[in-house]
């Protein structure tokens, strides 16, 4: 038997008590809070330290941030200090490091949807990117944040010398399928899930947690070889 890398999972977007304790619960081996005023998923960093604060040890909490001031990212960490940052509007790698210091930081890369995909070099964002401990993948909107939207999987390159971390549309449906597409692409992947596992807008569902994760496992079991 084949032993297949583990997938690790994110859950981003939480706004609620409850909606932590069903992401650890499930198994998640991280936690997003949105620090984007317009993202109807946004919490203040106040919000986002309290929420952090019921995370138990190796569950890491990460901030999303878009186009935020460095000063405004340093006051979020120090509220949030074992947070992993996430760069998700239009930050150059000098604006990344130096709002991330030594702290470690995953960069957002938007993938245009359709066959525009195919014009998008993921092998030069990622060297571009290559302080980031991963880079995330994401359907290009209209504005910031995550749109719930997937690109087309199938279009990215062959091999990217980089950590991934799959996201956009992603469902209890079809992240098997994604990890199966997307893994023998890059060094490790990682997946991140937030309108596929709500009931509303910001309100997640625990119960769509717990099949997401689910889904994740099935396709991390060993396969015959």
């Amino acid at each position: 038997m084949n032993k297949l890398p583990r997938t690790r999972i994110k859950i981003c977007g939480l706004t609620r008590e409850q909606d932590v304790e069903a992401a650890v619960a499930a198994g998640a081996d991280a936690v997003g809070f949105v620090l984007y005023e317009k993202s109807p998923r946004h919490v203040t960093a106040q919000r986002a330290a309290e929420l952090a604060r019921r995370l138990p040890p190796f569950v890491t909490p990460v901030l999303l941030v878009v186009n935020a001031s460095p000063q405004a990212i340093r006051a979020a960490c120090d509220l949030v200090p074992t947070a992993t940052l996430q760069f998700h509007g239009d930050e150059t790698p000098d604006q990344c490091q130096l709002a991330a210091g030594t702290r470690p930081f995953l960069r957002a890369a938007r993938i245009p949807v359709g066959e525009a995909g195919r014009s998008f070099d993921l092998v030069k964002y990622a060297q571009d990117y290559s302080a980031a401990q991963a880079i995330l993948l994401d359907a290009h909107v209209e504005g910031f944040g995550g749109g719930g939207k997937a690109f087309d999987w199938s279009l990215l390159p062959p091999n990217v010398d980089a950590h991934l971390v799959l996201s956009g549309g992603l469902t209890p449906a079809n992240v098997a399928d994604g990890i199966a597409q997307l893994r023998p692409r890059c060094k490790s992947l990682a997946v991140d899930v937030s309108s596929g596992v709500e009931a509303s807008k910001g309100i997640k569902s625990a119960d769509k947690i717990h099949q997401f994760v689910a889904a994740v496992r099935a396709a991390d079991k060993p396969i015959a070889g």
